[in-house]
């Protein structure tokens, strides 16, 4: 799919990132991932790499949307972190398992993020709180992925506020709605008329042709 959106996200940890937790705000981390799934389950193909506090969150709103999740999501893990695997990672069905280079924890986050980056054609990346990691990903997104849109949901903070600082002039919005789903229909371009479906293979190509039509009075 051509339309995929790319997810980085975090809570940052208090003790292996202090300066990052110190601006994060969870709960505003939590509501922008929500909306996130929320408007893209169904309707764009959701990407991301399988940070632990972040796979829960999505799992419980894509198991309340009634569709095919394990067809619109697409959970990229390193075997790396085999020992810490979140048990949600499972329940998504379709979670591409990459190798373990060298025992080393940054070449192997490495590796992922290249196969993540290089097996899709995104429209966008949204960054939502996090720590050096989503700075990381940023950089290497941008890189193979030039041709894609940056929303950085910048009153989340964390390491998404050195991302917008990186990315320079941006949208007032990004830093002050916090009305979350309403700010990514804008940002993503995805209209709340467009139907919901099961797979994306019963997606009509022409985005006009999902829009929800009122049925004819009988």
């Amino acid at each position: 799919m051509a339309d995929a959106i790319f997810l980085s996200a975090g809570v940052p940890d208090p003790k292996r990132g202090p300066e990052y937790a110190a601006t994060a705000d969870s709960v505003a981390i939590g509501a922008a991932v929500s909306a996130l799934v929320h408007i893209t389950l169904g309707r764009r193909l959701l990407v991301w790499g399988g940070q632990p506090a972040i796979t829960p969150m999505i799992w419980v709103v894509a198991h309340d949307i009634g569709v095919d999740y394990g067809r619109w999501v697409r959970l990229y893990q390193s075997k790396h972190f085999k020992d810490e695997f979140p048990e949600d990672n499972e329940r998504f069905q379709n979670v591409t398992y990459t190798d373990d280079i060298e025992g080393d924890r940054e070449k192997s986050l490495l590796a992922m993020r290249e196969r993540m980056f290089s097996e899709h054609v995104f429209k966008a990346a949204v960054f939502i709180g996090g720590m050096g990691g989503i700075i990381q990903e940023y950089e290497l997104f941008r890189r193979l992925q030039p041709q894609a849109s940056v929303i950085p949901i910048i009153s989340t903070g964390g390491a998404t506020l050195e991302v917008a600082q990186r990315i320079g002039a941006l949208p007032a919005d990004l830093t002050n709605e916090l009305d979350y789903v309403a700010l990514l229909h804008r940002h993503l371009g995805v209209s709340v008329r467009e139907e919901r479906f099961r797979s994306p293979a019963e997606q009509p190509a022409a985005e006009d042709e999902r829009f929800w039509k009122p049925r004819a009075k009988e």
